[in-house]
């Protein structure tokens, strides 16, 4: 993607006077490709010269024997080091041959070497005479040379010719200063307003800069400045990114995007190169948006660190960062916009008024804003009559627009692997639960004991759920693995809570401990499976205590550590051992109260608790409605999992295979069931 405005003329292409420009890059890569196989089969040629003909190596005292013998065919070469010759007294060769052979050895250490092998030459009457060869200084210098200049010019062209190129002429390293940022425009996004959702009070705060970037005169008639920079804050997913691009969309205007983590390198100065260069660029390219993702990579709180001395690469980013901002005019028509989920850490230079002197929250979308997020991706797939939006925005509470964005398209991907013509509600549920909670392992072996302790949990999450009027209505309970739990108890929001109020948190205490507590009652064990409950609960009380003043014996007092200081704080407290003695025992005083309030609840609907274990046992899944007919004793008009099992059976079965006979043993569904009335005590 280029880095070019729309509609700017083209820079020329010439490199010299008469406008030719450089040789094409293909040539020149070949040309250098060339160069260096070269330069290596020198090198290799060098380094092997003489290793493939020099024959077998032997010692000094061969050497000798052969010679003095007569044993010797040719010339003999002898070098410093080294003596090369031929040997015709090897009994594999035949009539007339010779092999090969040297010895390392160097003649200069002995005397009388010359002596003797003239000796010999005359004795026998050698026709080719020694050849002594000294080694010259070019010769002992070209492989160093060689391999010198093939290692110089593998790095140039590997590295220092690339980084020129990517620098556009700046020099070896001038490609790092320059900026990484991406340039798009409306005909490439093609993002308005129509495609965000969810987050009405963050577009309509946004709209004065879409004006201004439009006509800014007309803030220039009454004396008016519109904001520098706005800054977006909001939690992962819920938006920032594509409501900047909306704005860049609604405005017409280039959109500069880069984030935060770009700006940083191994080396120092670059940010702050990299900073100069983007604002450079903006400002040549006005009106248009620079957008800064994820600023508190190096937008951080400055001296919060540890760091003993040196140069802060970050800082010095920040600084410019800082510097440029301030160097904005009215005229300008650059709006920056940066992107954050952690504001808490952010330097207050960079927040104050003439820098992000606007700060939009982009929250969590609520029910309707939920609603609108699920029609807007809902209209890219084909879904069924049966589709329930409202429904699906209501069991989707703190989902942000990226989940559920993922929901749909999980939703139709299930559908198209099951041959399905469009996507149907159950498919959205299920995408939902997968979205959330994990995808549900339906072929996983459960004993049959581990099973029952499952099924007797989530009932009693169920059942306390349906007999609390403060907790959030029951959509549907399962026994079926689903991401490390073994079974889920799902609830249906009718509202978004903002608050949370003290019987809605004891409600909450409720839910989480009745799954333990049905253990107690019904399989006269506890197990494992209550982690979650017991986490989920004691960071409930601990909130109650600490941050939400509900209890009477600590008062309104704020004991939590404040989240927003950047220091460890090494296990300091503020707060004394008495005060954290009586925290301790205020949480667990408020669990145990819950934990009595839920076994009082149980203990006084034992038998709609069995009849709804047994129930889950038989169907594995049930919604809302079924419980509620299980607990008022009616009967389920449903195929149980042994019933679909069978079906599925039948299907793949011959024609001519014979019946299975009746299973004589005794049931897993006890005969009470389908029988209105108390069941029996267990045990």
């Amino acid at each position: 993607m280029s880095n070019q405005p729309p509609n700017r003329p083209e820079p020329p292409r010439g490199g010299g006077p008469g406008g030719q420009g450089p040789p094409p890059r293909g040539i020149g890569r070949s040309l250098m490709g060339w160069v260096i196989i070269i330069g290596l089969v020198l090198l290799m040629m060098t380094f092997l010269r003489g290793g493939l003909d020099q024959g077998r190596e032997i010692t000094i005292v061969d050497f000798w024997t052969y010679v003095e013998a007569g044993q010797v065919a040719g010339k003999i070469v002898i070098e410093k080091d080294e003596i090369r010759g031929e040997n015709t007294a090897d009994v594999s060769l035949g009539k007339g041959q010779s092999r090969k052979f040297y010895v390392s050895y160097s003649y200069l250490t002995d005397e009388r070497f010359s002596d003797r092998l003239e000796a010999a030459i005359r004795k026998h009457g050698y026709k080719a005479r020694p050849i002594f060869k000294q080694a010259s200084w070019w010769e002992m210098l070209l492989p160093h040379l060689l391999l010198t200049v093939v290692v110089f010019v593998a790095i140039w062209f590997l590295l220092f010719r690339r980084l020129g190129s990517a620098g556009g002429g700046a020099g070896i390293l001038g490609g790092f200063g320059r900026s990484r940022h991406r340039v798009t425009t409306k005909d490439q996004t093609k993002v308005t307003f129509e495609d965000v959702a969810g987050i009405e009070e963050a577009k309509d705060e946004v709209a004065e800069v879409i004006e201004f970037l439009k006509n800014p005169r007309k803030f220039q008639r009454l004396g008016g400045r519109i904001p520098r920079g706005v800054l977006l804050v909001g939690e992962p997913g819920c938006g920032k990114t594509l409501l900047a691009k909306a704005i860049a969309g609604e405005a017409d205007v280039p959109f500069f995007s880069i984030s935060g983590s770009d700006f940083v390198e191994m080396f120092v100065g670059v940010g702050a190169s990299r900073v100069r260069d983007l604002f450079k660029q903006a400002k040549d390219h006005s009106p248009c948006i620079i957008f800064l993702d994820e600023i508190d990579a190096v937008g951080r709180r400055r001296g919060a660190t540890f760091a003993g001395g040196g140069h802060d690469e970050r800082e010095q980013t920040l600084n410019a960062i800082l510097v440029e901002m301030d160097g904005f005019d009215s005229s300008d028509q650059v709006i920056v916009i940066a992107a954050t989920n952690r504001m808490d850490v952010l330097d207050p230079a960079l927040t104050r008024p003439g820098r992000f002197d606007r700060q939009i929250s982009v929250p969590l979308p609520d029910l309707q804003g939920r609603y609108e997020i699920l029609k807007i991706y809902a209209d890219k797939v084909k879904c069924g009559p049966d589709a329930d939006l409202r429904r699906l925005a209501r069991g989707t509470p703190m989902f942000s627009g990226a989940d559920l964005a993922a929901l749909v398209n999980e939703a139709a991907i299930a559908a198209t692997m099951v041959e399905k013509e469009y996507v149907e509600q159950a498919d959205l549920e299920e995408a939902r639960d997968k979205v959330r909670w994990g995808r549900a392992r339906k072929n996983r072996a459960i004993d049959e004991k581990e099973k029952e302790i499952t099924a007797y949990h989530e009932a009693g999450h169920a059942l306390v759920q349906v007999l609390c009027p403060e907790a959030d209505p029951l959509h549907k309970v399962s026994i079926i693995p689903r991401g490390q739990m073994g079974g889920a108890t799902f609830s249906l929001p009718e509202k978004d809570r903002y608050i949370y109020t003290y019987k809605y948190c004891q409600a909450l205490l409720a839910v989480c401990l009745g799954g333990r507590v049905a253990e107690e009652v019904f399989c006269h064990d506890i197990s494992s499976g209550a982690a979650n409950d017991i986490t989920q609960a004691t960071g409930i009380a601990r909130k109650m205590v600490l941050d939400w003043g509900m209890s009477r014996r600590l008062g309104l007092v704020h004991y939590s550590r404040d989240e927003t200081s950047m220091m460890p704080d090494f296990g300091q407290k503020e707060y004394s051992d008495t005060t954290a003695e009586a925290i301790d025992e205020e949480v667990k005083a408020i669990i145990d109260g819950a934990h009595r309030t839920t076994r009082e609840l149980l203990d006084s609907n034992r038998d709609g608790l069995d009849r709804l274990a047994q129930a889950l046992l038989k169907y594995e899944t049930l919604g809302a409605d079924e419980v509620r007919q299980i607990l008022d004793g009616k009967t389920l008009d449903k195929p149980t999992v042994a019933d679909l099992l069978d079906i599925e059976q039948a299907k793949t079965a011959p024609a001519d295979a014979p019946e299975p006979a009746p299973d004589a043993g005794c049931s897993k569904t006890p005969e009470w069931y389908d029988k209105p009335g108390p069941a029996p005590e267990p045990g």
